[in-house]
């Protein structure tokens, strides 16, 4: 028996997604269209999400504040090779987990998920005063480090891996082949989607980062994007419309990032998860 009220369902159930794909959206469009109008235009009232006069010098003009493309050369580099180390480990120890059996291999995993619960806020000054020790303040390395453990990566590529057959990595064993080669062979070529959502979710998180950047550099030309917006908010009054710009540009290498592994993303956090 076919569902008479199934068409006008489907139409609300559109009508709504596209409501709230407005609403989510509007911030966006709203940030795009501010960095294109002078300051006072930003705050008028009633607001014109339409700029009357398209000010593409905002664009230029935020390099007079601080050096922004040393800043975005910074963010771009330290999230890429946070996200490419992250991946790496996190898929190692993920395997490890999963299907290489040891004797406290599940009270060990929970261990390690229990540092999940401890926030960062918690480990940032003794993690501070390690790496003044080790004299990586001030480095590009002292940025990258701490990025690279991730609980959260490792239980998210865990749950991927414990789907994937134990049959195929016994016929590779027996075949001779290493846990290496199986690792590099199989698990990592049969893990696409989750690492892909894992490297949206690390590339984000290193992007966007604050406060460790702001306390392990004081060199300037060390200093990531997040830190150089933040400069352009002023303590008496704001130039809004440079802040956009700012903005716009900080938005675009993620959007290019998930625009590249959308696919893999949504196949990922549908696939992952659903084994304990």
């Amino acid at each position: 028996m076919t569902d008479k009220y199934l068409p006008y369902r489907n139409l609300l159930s559109h009508l709504i997604l596209i409501v709230a794909a407005i609403v989510l959206m509007f911030p966006f469009v709203w940030m795009l269209s501010g960095s294109f109008k002078d300051n006072l235009e930003v705050v008028r009232m009633p607001p014109n999400l339409i700029p009357d006069t398209f000010k593409f010098s905002n664009y230029v003009e935020i390099t007079k504040f601080f050096p922004i493309y040393r800043f975005l050369g910074n963010s771009v580099a330290v999230s890429i090779v946070t996200t490419a180390a992250q991946i790496v480990v996190c898929a190692m120890a993920a395997f490890v987990f999963a299907k290489i059996p040891f004797r406290g291999r599940e009270t060990l995993f929970v261990l390690y998920l229990i540092t999940m619960m401890i926030p960062m806020q918690v480990t940032m000054t003794p993690l501070f005063i390690v790496f003044q020790k080790l004299h990586l303040t001030n480095t590009y390395l002292g940025l990258i480090l701490p990025g690279i453990f991730s609980a959260y990566g490792t239980f998210l590529l865990r749950q991927h891996i414990m789907t994937i057959p134990d049959p195929l990595i016994e016929a590779a064993r027996m075949d001779g082949a290493s846990y290496l080669r199986v690792f590099m062979s199989i698990i990592l070529p049969l893990s696409k989607p989750a690492l892909a959502t894992l490297a949206i979710f690390a590339f984000m998180a290193s992007w966007n980062n604050f406060l460790w950047p702001l306390i392990i550099t004081s060199d300037k030309e060390l200093m990531t994007l997040p830190i150089g917006l933040s400069k352009l908010q002023g303590r008496w009054a704001t130039e809004w419309n440079i802040l956009m710009a700012g903005n716009v540009i900080s938005f675009i290498p993620i959007f290019i990032v998930f625009l590249f592994a959308s696919r893999y993303f949504i196949k990922g956090m549908t696939m992952s998860g659903v084994k304990g």
